[in-house]
């Protein structure tokens, strides 16, 4: 993965990744959030993948249901955050409109991706500090606005 800092002002700042074939996005995404001490941020990212799964959060059993996706596929919009967690870490959140060859499409929560050719992400930070926190009645993380 490249990487680069391409705007840096009072608390604020804009990095462009660059990730090559064979690596996974979402743990290059997460290491680059850790590496960074992002504490709040937004991305967004395009690009295509040799494979990916997805996940369709079903409630009642507060879980992911994956969706593999086994065939070479573009990924069309991939939006995200970026939140410390529990742990104090930054967790990454995404969700993804994946594109197949026949032009239909797939889309739901990001879980993994393994990039071919390539994948280009944008992270805006911001001076805010966000928080997501589980909730155990749910079964997710979400960020806690309190």
């Amino acid at each position: 993965m490249q990487s680069k800092l391409v705007f840096e002002e009072a608390g604020e700042r804009t990095f462009v990744l660059v990730l090559a074939a064979g690596e996974e996005a979402f743990a290059a995404i997460s290491d680059f959030a850790i590496k960074e001490s992002l504490s709040a941020a937004s991305l967004t990212a395009i690009g295509a993948f040799e494979r990916t799964t997805l996940g369709w959060f079903d409630l009642a059993n507060k879980t992911y249901k994956p969706i593999h996706i086994e065939s070479q596929c573009e990924g069309l919009s991939l939006l995200g955050d970026i939140a410390l967690g529990d742990d104090s870490k930054p967790s990454v959140h995404m969700h993804a409109v994946i594109g197949l060859s026949d032009g239909t499409t797939r889309g739901g929560h990001f879980l993994k991706g393994i990039v071919r050719p390539t994948l280009e992400v944008t992270i805006n930070e911001t001076p805010a500090r966000l928080r997501r926190r589980q909730r155990p009645e749910l079964g997710l993380a979400l960020i806690d606005l309190s």
